[in-house]
């Protein structure tokens, strides 16, 4: 995937508040054009259900449905409130990127839940998730790949001079190989899924993007990083501050295979910013304990906050933005 198709720096996915336009604002504002950072359609969950990321992604199923309910979100026979709620968020998001986009050339950033965490978070008509029954996750998966390439098309149609990036969030996915998705009962937990059925549903739903780049982000541990290349992802984000030494070699696997790194690197809520260069000293320090080229460093990682911003203040997730970007200068004016 080549490197004119990702930026130095860009956000994982939501922001703060509720004001579609605002959010718009600094996503495409923070960034003097694509050389600089990659702006990206902002996730707004402060509004409530239906702008949460799984009634979000809820909401782009095709012949899919689904409703809130106490426990969570729940497949439903037709759309109904939740539904239409979502839809509608969704597209007020899409008219204010829009709106700041206009002219715009380069790359542009969609987020969607993946599969598996899809399938561990919403329920069936029984209660249990979906992830209690294979031909549901089947289902799921076909209906949100369907979902996907209408999204995406819609995003090319109103931004037409953009490189339309996919990013597909799995925070559930350790927790889906590993069998620690709980019951409904919350007694026990649902058996863990095969791998190569994972790798295999992931390959798929990544595969609506043609060819075209794609991420998996996770900002939970032991992100699975050799499944999420072979199931076809150019890119891997994550919470870089969540990384242990048994990374080291899977890290290195993946830059030398051309893979792009994510990293995580700024705190996603309030408080104290380190100066750039300290930001990203964890990763030259990387770098160097691999025995990477150095100047590969720039080519290599695009900066983003440790995760979504949601929870930081409108203000700080400005700020954030604009240390993402003075902290990847950082990296390509001195990778040593």
């Amino acid at each position: 995937m080549s490197a004119r198709l990702w930026s130095p720096a860009t956000g994982v996915g939501s922001m703060p508040g509720g004001d579609a336009r605002e959010a718009a604002k600094t996503v495409t504002g923070s960034f003097d054009g694509p050389e600089e950072g990659m702006p990206h359609l902002a996730e707004l969950p402060a509004r409530g259900p239906g702008a949460d990321m799984i009634g979000r992604t809820a909401g782009m199923l095709v012949d899919l449905y689904a409703r809130v309910e106490p426990s969570g979100w729940r497949v439903g026979d037709r759309p109904g409130r939740d539904t239409r709620r979502a839809r509608a968020w969704l597209g007020e998001d899409l008219d204010a990127l829009e709106e700041f986009t206009q002219g715009y050339e380069g790359p542009l950033k969609v987020q969607a839940v993946g599969p598996w965490t899809l399938a561990a978070a919403l329920e069936l008509r029984n209660g249990e998730v979906a992830l209690s029954d294979p031909g549901a996750c089947r289902d799921l998966a076909g209906s949100l790949a369907e979902g996907l390439r209408e999204h995406l098309a819609d995003l090319r149609r109103r931004v037409p001079g953009a490189q339309v990036v996919l990013q597909l969030d799995e925070p559930s996915l350790i927790a889906v190989l590993r069998g620690q998705v709980k019951t409904a009962s919350q007694y026990r937990t649902h058996r863990a899924v095969d791998r190569q059925v994972v790798e295999d549903t992931l390959r798929d739903v990544l595969a609506v993007q043609d060819g075209g780049p794609t991420i998996v982000h996770s900002c939970a541990p032991d992100v699975p990083f050799a499944l999420l290349r072979r199931a076809g992802a150019h890119a891997i984000s994550f919470d870089f501050s969540l990384l242990t030494e048994r990374d080291g070699d899977v890290i290195g696997e993946a830059v030398e295979g051309g893979t792009k790194l994510f990293a995580g690197v700024v705190p996603g809520v309030d408080g104290g910013l380190s100066d750039p260069a300290g930001s990203v000293m964890g990763v030259r320090t990387l770098w160097r304990r691999l025995g990477l080229n150095p100047g590969s460093l720039a080519e290599s990682v695009t900066v983003t906050p440790s995760c979504g911003l949601a929870g930081a203040s409108p203000a700080y997730a400005r700020e954030v933005l604009a240390h993402c970007v003075k902290a990847a200068r950082s990296l390509a004016d001195n990778p040593e």
